[in-house]
């Protein structure tokens, strides 16, 4: 492994892959896959302040609040001080960007591109397992049988915002809160922007940019 410790970051509207890019660059350079929804899911089992305040606000069906999702992940991130970890799905706003500027300095944020049109189809499509978050896609990812999850066989729920008439205000809210996110980044000289429509299509640029940065232990190949 490197010497030096690798922060990084994936970023990225919903719908745009981002959860499977994560997952290749952990399994090719043996990086932790920090997934704030992950994170957030534990919490909420754990007994500990952060995820009794999240339950409070999921129990009503509203989101979790900017704050409370910093101070989940900021907990998890004190324990992996001396860990080559990736960031997905945080930070969102740049009131968690800076949160995040207070206990580490990052190496890199990869921030992928990918039209409205594909966004929207992808998330009409997307089916979710609740308990796992555990996602499909009818078009290109099904589940083996129709309707449950491979694992556990228990059902698929489609999410109220990935319904079509609620995903065009889902991505305009994440472009507006992004924004300043990835500004910030750049204006730093660690942001790489990364387009396409297809995840495998993108996939060899974001390996070759990692690979400059760490070694890999397992082969592009395989993908």
């Amino acid at each position: 492994m490197a010497s030096k410790l690798l922060r990084a970051v994936v970023l990225g509207p919903p719908g745009s892959g981002k959860g499977t890019v994560c997952e290749r660059i952990a399994r090719s350079f043996g990086l932790q896959h920090l997934s704030s929804g992950q994170f957030l899911r534990e919490s909420l089992g754990g007994g500990g302040e952060a995820g009794a305040l999240a339950q409070q606000y999921l129990e009503r069906g509203l989101l979790v609040p900017d704050h409370v999702i910093t101070r989940v992940m900021m907990t998890e991130l004190e324990k992996r001080r001396e860990q080559h970890w990736l960031l997905d799905g945080f930070p969102r706003t740049l009131g968690q960007a800076k949160a995040l500027d207070g206990i580490c300095e990052l190496d890199l944020v990869i921030s992928l591109n990918i039209p409205f049109e594909t966004l929207k189809d992808r998330l009409s499509a997307r089916w979710v397992h609740p308990a796992s978050g555990r996602v499909y896609n009818m078009d290109f990812n099904p589940p083996q049988v129709q309707g449950v999850d491979d694992l556990t066989g228990e059902p698929l729920v489609q999410r109220e915002d990935d319904r079509p008439e609620a995903v065009a205000a889902r991505l305009r809210k994440y472009k507006d809160a992004a924004k300043p996110v990835i500004e910030l980044y750049k204006s730093r000289g660690i942001l790489h922007s990364f387009s396409g429509t297809e995840t495998n299509k993108i996939w060899p640029y974001v390996y070759t940019l990692l690979s400059s940065r760490i070694p890999p232990i397992h082969p592009e190949e395989e993908y």
